[in-house]
C-alpha cells in the first residue's frame, strides 16, 4: 500500500506542477476592458509588426480619421481620374492612390505607422505594464522602464491608446483640405475642357 500511495502521490504533484508550468505560460491576457489588456495586445502586435492587429486599440478619434483619410482620399483619386490632365493626374494618384484603395481605416493606419516609423516610437518601449492610472475615461500605462502610454475609454469599453490621434486628425484634416483644392481645380480643367 505504501508503494502506491507514493505513487500516487508523485503522479498528483507531476499534474500540479505540469498544470501551474502551463498556466504560467499560457496565462490569458487581461480583458481589452482594462488598460493593461489593450496595452497587452498592442505590445504582442508591434512585436509580430502586425500594426492592424492593433488598429482596434486606437481611441475612436483616430479610427474615425482613418476612415476620413481614405474617404477623402478615395473620392480625390476618383476626380483626378475624371478631370486632371498628364502630368498632374500621375502624380498626384502616385502620391494618394495607396491611401484610396485601401480596403479598410486599419490598412490606412498600416500605411502611415510604416511610413512614418511609428513602430520606432513604440518599440522604444513596451516592456511589462507595473501599473496603471486611473482617471476617469483615461489611463496611463506605466511600463518597467517608467514609459507612461496614454489610454482612453472608448464607448464599447475597450481601451484605446492615444498617442497617434493627434497626427491621424491632422492628416484627416488635410485630406479633407485636399479634396477642396481638387475638386476646385477639377472644375476649372473642366471648363477648360467645356465640360
Amino acid at each position: 500500500m505504501p508503494l502506491r500511495r507514493k505513487a500516487l502521490a508523485w503522479a498528483i504533484a507531476s499534474i500540479a506542477v505540469i498544470a501551474l508550468l502551463y498556466a504560467i505560460v499560457h496565462r490569458p491576457f487581461p480583458a481589452d476592458t482594462t488598460p493593461e489588456g489593450a496595452y497587452m495586445r498592442i505590445a504582442r502586435s508591434v512585436a509580430s509588426d502586425d500594426p492592424r492587429g492593433f488598429f482596434a486599440y486606437l481611441e475612436t478619434e483616430a479610427q474615425w480619421a482613418c476612415f476620413t483619410i481614405r474617404d477623402m482620399r478615395a473620392k480625390a483619386a476618383a476626380r483626378i481620374t475624371a478631370s486632371y490632365p498628364e502630368p498632374q493626374r500621375t502624380e498626384l494618384l502616385a502620391r494618394w492612390e495607396r491611401f484610396a484603395k485601401a480596403p479598410d481605416g486599419s490598412d490606412v493606419f498600416a500605411i502611415l505607422y510604416t511610413e512614418r516609423g511609428w513602430s520606432k516610437r513604440l518599440r522604444k518601449d513596451l516592456s511589462g505594464a507595473t501599473k496603471t492610472e486611473l482617471a476617469g475615461d483615461r489611463a496611463s500605462v506605466i511600463t518597467t522602464q517608467g514609459t507612461r502610454w496614454p489610454f482612453r475609454r472608448r464607448q464599447n469599453g475597450i481601451w484605446g491608446i492615444t498617442i497617434f490621434t493627434a497626427e491621424l486628425l491632422a492628416e484627416a484634416e488635410k485630406a479633407t483640405r485636399d479634396l477642396d483644392v481638387v475638386n476646385a481645380a477639377a472644375d476649372d480643367y473642366d471648363r477648360a475642357r467645356g465640360k
